[in-house]
């Protein structure tokens, strides 16, 4: 008589995935941060979100930094890293401005205290790139272009100015792009000499092998970047996909609220682009702003699509941003009809969801590079996209992904517009 088989082993348990708490300065960085991550994930508001994590979810966080003094800046670094501990730890990411604005060395310092920062802020989607430790934009350095023209200082020549008071030692794309065991050795031997590594990168596959060198090299190793960086180790690891988002229903009774808080000069074009459908554009004094005496219209009054800007003629206004920015945001906070949102610029985006009470937003998609689609608790659409993203049609993209009817509006406005053929 024949053995009964042997009872089966049992499976080995899933293996655990490490969550990731990810640290921004702005919260348009923030919503770029947690798209580019990949898996599930939350977006706060709230530092105070970090010590709750729950290991079924990334998280990502605005401390909401790039106006603070850089004492102040390092401290809400250092305490969100002491609420973070858990066990087993997350992974930790720093997001950093791809043109290195805010408090950087601040940050940077407080992030690196105790570990290996590798820093690598190139974004090459949107054409930043890094070479010999110097940020380049389209191609030209950085600080040979006007980036910083709204800084009250200039731009940095290098990324060891940038991050003055921070020891850090360039890799070369040679380097980058030689066999893993080669850039391992280069970060070690960074490490060793009491340095941070700063690979250089242009392409998202540099961007591949410098985070999959820090996570060879253990928790000692922390990221710190852009979103380029972000989107490089959501690609590292292994992540259950984001749940799809519900199908959006019809909102087109609902108002649409372009604030656009950016001192970029082709906002003027982008505006542009929606005011021949039909958007009622209200270009706003920045003294009427700052002194709070601009009224907005009753709901009844409010067209279906309202753009509202700081009037930039006479110039960026350099270290005036953030009293503009909060002045702005209670007054976007304040227009009828509960519209849904879209918010250029990070300082703008966060003081408007402020003004608003809003604490938490649920990424749902990305409409272009940058331009991330999300939703509030109490089912609001909210878009945050940097001030310094997006072509020409970014903000006419923007309006027809969130209300569709306007895209037979927008092919005929094309077609209206077509030059004759010669």
């Amino acid at each position: 008589m024949a053995s009964p088989p042997p009872p089966p082993l049992p499976s080995a348990p899933p293996p655990v995935l490490p969550y990731v708490v990810a640290l921004a300065d702005d919260l348009s960085g923030a919503a770029e941060t947690a798209r580019a991550l990949g898996g599930p994930v939350r977006l706060s508001l709230d530092a105070a979100d970090v010590a709750g994590t729950a290991a079924a979810h990334d998280l990502v966080v605005d401390l909401d930094t790039r106006h603070l003094p850089p004492a102040d800046a390092a401290h809400a670094v250092r305490t969100a890293l002491r609420a973070a501990r858990a066990d087993p730890p997350p992974l930790l990411y720093k997001k950093v401005d791809s043109q290195l604005r805010g408090r950087l060395a601040a940050e940077a310092a407080a992030y690196a205290e105790g570990a290996e920062a590798v820093v690598a802020p190139a974004l090459p989607a949107a054409r930043r790139t890094v070479i010999s430790g110097v940020v380049h934009m389209n191609g030209v350095p950085l600080h040979h272009t006007d980036g910083w023209r709204a800084e009250r200082a200039s731009a940095p020549r290098s990324l060891p100015e940038a991050l003055s008071g921070l020891p850090i030692r360039t890799i070369p794309l040679d380097v980058v792009r030689s066999v893993p065991a080669a850039l391992d050795a280069a970060f070690r031997r960074i490490a060793a000499s009491g340095a941070h590594p700063a690979p250089d990168a242009e392409t998202d596959a540099d961007l591949d092998a410098v985070a999959a060198a820090a996570l060879r090299l253990g928790p000692g190793f922390r990221l710190l970047g852009s979103g380029g960086l972000a989107a490089a180790l959501g690609r590292a690891l292994p992540r259950p996909a984001a749940a799809a988002p519900p199908p959006m229903l019809e909102r087109d009774h609902t108002p649409l609220l372009f604030v656009v808080g950016t001192a970029e000069p082709g906002a003027v074009a982008q505006i542009a682009r929606l005011t021949v459908l039909g958007a009622r554009h209200v270009p706003l004094d920045p003294a009427d702003v700052a002194a709070g005496t601009v009224r907005l219209p009753p709901a009844a009054a409010a067209p279906s699509l309202t753009v509202l800007s700081i009037d930039g003629s006479a110039g960026p206004r350099p270290g005036a941003g953030r009293a503009l920015s909060t002045a702005l945001g209670a007054l976007a906070a304040t227009c009828p009809g509960r519209p849904d949102l879209v918010l250029t610029g990070g300082e703008t985006a966060r003081t408007t969801l402020d003004a608003l009470g809003i604490r938490e937003l649920e990424p749902l998609g990305e409409i272009h590079h940058g331009a991330v689609h999300s939703r509030t608790p109490d089912g609001r659409h909210v878009v945050t996209r940097p001030g310094s993203y997006g072509g020409e049609d970014s903000l006419l993209r923007i309006a027809v992904a969130l209300r569709p009817r306007l895209a037979a509006s927008t092919a005929a406005t094309r077609t209206c517009h077509r030059p004759p053929p010669a």
